[in-house]
């Protein structure tokens, strides 16, 4: 029954600072800077609470339905964000492509920085020296070469940090930072271990540590704060321009919370880029130390080679996506023996 207790707070905890105390915040911006302009329409004035504590309530009331509803939207807002949905194809494609040349200029910039501290210290090799020479003839690593040299370790560590918001793979780049810092994590299952945890997520949450999977869903109830915040900003604004238009405008009111929530957007939504460090970390931790269970659970034993390793996890992950096949049958070489252990064994 505790654990029961435990579990549904949890999830009302993440549910309450992801959604539901940003659709607060937004509300009540609202109510103080848009809703004087517009109480005065006839369905909204009829409506509208008639005391502070009946303001309140209302508040209240909106803040915990709006915030359920934005939970329940979250999948098609996330994936407007990360340039998925209502994106036109060319457009994505631009998209792609720029982020496709901001990594790899990012990898030449630290290479840049690896290979002139190696030159310092006297290690370079041949091949290395010339990979050096070409950096820096290179005109668009240029300017970007001379602000890095100035930097200190700390500025310099943080390029690395902005490469790791990638995925490994280029063709799994999307058209927006949100949609690779998110797609970096995605991916980080399959390309270490062919372990395909969208296909997989359920089985691997099912069977990990209670605490790392509570840590991948606080981590993951940052990024939807900012999310959250940054949509009912949009939402706010646009109403607030839309005020602009009744009979007795507060022009002044209407402009400024225009503005300052423009301003604000761009600054959550770097806000939520950053909040998925700690998200990607959770979820390498889930499969770092989950995929000894999930297997045990599947009835598999995890082989002593990582190249084993990968094609057991292929072969689950066709298994459960596709309709059987007789190939399947390769799953046989990795299953427990009837009677044996099944979550601490290996072979």
């Amino acid at each position: 029954m505790g654990d029961i207790a435990k579990g549904v707070l949890g999830g009302a905890w993440t549910l309450l600072t992801g959604w539901i105390l940003p659709t607060a915040l937004n509300l009540g911006v609202f109510f103080y800077a848009v809703a004087p302009s517009l109480r005065h329409i006839g369905p909204i004035e009829r409506f509208w609470p008639g005391n502070g504590k009946a303001t309140a309530l209302l508040l209240l009331c909106l803040s915990l339905l709006l915030g359920l509803v934005l939970n329940a939207l979250q999948n098609p807002l996330y994936r407007i964000l990360e340039g998925y949905l209502l994106w036109p194809e060319r457009l994505a494609a631009r998209a792609c492509a720029r982020r496709r040349t901001a990594k790899h200029t990012l990898r030449r910039r630290l290479g840049l920085i690896r290979l002139e501290h190696r030159a310092r210290e006297g290690e370079l090799t041949s091949e290395e020296a010339v990979e050096l020479a070409s950096l820096r003839v290179d005109a668009t690593l240029a300017r970007a070469a001379r602000r890095d040299r100035d930097r200190s370790a700390v500025r310099r560590a943080l390029l690395r940090e902005k490469l790791n918001r990638y995925p490994a793979d280029d063709a799994q780049l999307a058209p927006t930072r949100l949609g690779n810092a998110i797609r970096r994590l995605e991916e980080y299952g399959y390309d270490r271990f062919r372990l395909d945890t969208q296909v997989l997520w359920n089985e691997l949450t099912a069977t990990a540590p209670e605490q790392v999977r509570r840590q991948v869903d606080l981590a993951r109830a940052n990024v939807d704060f900012f999310v959250a915040l940054l949509t009912g900003h949009l939402a706010v604004a646009a109403t607030a321009l839309a005020a602009l238009g009744t009979s007795r405008p507060d022009v002044p009111a209407l402009l400024l919370t225009t503005v300052l929530l423009g301003a604000l957007i761009p600054v959550w939504y770097r806000s939520a880029v950053t909040a998925t460090d700690e998200w990607a970390a959770t979820v390498r931790a889930l499969v770092n130390v989950g995929r000894m269970p999930l297997a045990g659970s599947l009835g598999l034993a995890l082989p002593a080679t990582l190249e084993s390793e990968r094609r057991m996890w292929t072969l689950v992950a066709k298994l459960t996506r596709l309709p059987y096949h007789e190939r399947a049958g390769a799953l046989d070489a990795f299953r427990v023996e009837p009677g044996e252990g099944r979550g601490d064994s290996s072979r």
